[in-house]
């Protein structure tokens, strides 16, 4: 929805499917639309954006506005796209929609203020994954050569207690030596022509005698020589500052994965504190990690689970739809299967090995 959104109305497009894929495990559906929606805040104003399309058109499209009430500011079903006036800025633009271009795309790219405003919002959500955290890296690298953001993530790695005293970013030019062997002779030459370097980042641990006497600090390689949980939390801390000093929304999925189960409630609970949240970030994550589920922890409405049926679909649905107790125990009772979205082992035992 993020990439669609931003880049639908880009002359590279014309021509090209939409890249959405079709639900396959039903007849009913694997011909139809599909429907994306979302409901977010820019400062005090709430808005309702969505639109169902296939690989080659847009079918509907729809924004809505709400400050004490919602109105609606355009409404398009095919080629007619209905334009109120709380939205003059789409006026003109109805006849340079592609069928396979979004009309909010199309404001945005005619500097229209609502539009522009909200693609702003989508360029601005962090979408990363817990499990291939090495991808973000080296943006965490770049915040650490910024002499401003360096301390932040200093001091955030030091409160996760991995016994890092320093960390220090290592250029150097590739050479012959330092280049893969099954690299093609074509390509190691451009990169050794064109002085592409390559980046260490090096980790300060203190070193101690037989008396536990502090004698010396001992650099380790970050790739090398830390846990995968350590490498995570390094690369992970660039966006997650990020995001929290700017007010963004960040989308995570398998958060928990290789974070012990204190660290991963510490990184939530810098969402839910004024003082490391000042600006309203947002945290949408997906985990598998139970003890997360505490009622001291999250609200009913914070919580939301996935549930795939016997026909391969899946429900997204949230706790607040449940009546629970007060002192209910969340965990307790998902564990048990109150709640539903747990797997069914049962066929296990008849494993014969």
């Amino acid at each position: 929805m993020q990439f669609f959104t931003m880049n639908s109305s880009k002359e590279s497009q014309i021509t090209e499917d939409i890249k959405v894929e079709n639900y396959l495990l039903s007849t009913e559906t694997e011909s139809k639309p599909s429907f994306f929606e979302i409901i977010f805040a820019i400062g005090d104003t709430r808005y309702r954006y969505g639109f169902e399309l296939d690989r080659n058109k847009v079918f509907s499209e729809w924004l809505y506005r709400a400050k004490e009430r919602e109105v609606v500011l355009f409404n398009r079903e095919d080629e007619k796209i209905e334009i109120r006036n709380t939205f003059s800025e789409g006026k003109g633009l109805e006849t340079k929609t592609r069928p396979n271009a979004l009309f909010l795309s199309v404001c945005a790219q005619f500097n229209g203020e609502i539009a522009t405003e909200i693609l702003k919002w989508f360029h601005n959500c962090g979408v990363i994954s817990g499990l291939e955290d090495m991808g973000y890296l080296p943006y965490t690298v770049q915040q650490i050569e910024k002499n401003d953001c360096k301390d932040t993530i200093l001091t955030f790695i030091r409160e996760f207690d991995l016994g890092i005293s320093d960390i220090r970013v290592k250029r150097r030019a590739l050479t012959e030596d330092n280049l893969p062997k099954q690299l093609p002779e074509k390509l190691r030459k451009i990169l050794i022509d064109d002085g592409v370097d390559t980046t260490s980042v090096l980790t300060s641990h203190r070193k101690y005698n037989k008396q536990n006497e502090y004698t010396e600090d001992v650099e380790f390689n970050l790739d090398s020589n830390e846990s995968d949980g350590t490498r995570k939390a390094f690369a992970f801390s660039g966006p997650l500052l990020d995001v929290l000093k700017n007010g963004y929304t960040l989308f995570v999925d398998e958060l928990d994965a290789r974070f012990h189960p204190i660290m991963t409630k510490a990184i939530i609970r810098m969402f839910h504190d004024r003082n490391t949240n000042p600006q309203n970030a947002q945290l949408i994550f997906a985990t598998h990690d139970t003890n997360l589920l505490d009622n001291k922890f999250f609200r009913r409405d914070q919580i939301w689970f996935a549930e795939k049926n016997r026909y391969g679909a899946t429900d997204l649905y949230s706790l607040s739809d449940f009546k629970v107790r007060n002192d209910a125990s969340f965990e307790k009772d998902y564990i048990s299967g109150k709640y539903g979205g747990i797997p069914f082992l049962g066929g296990i035992k008849n494993l014969e090995i």
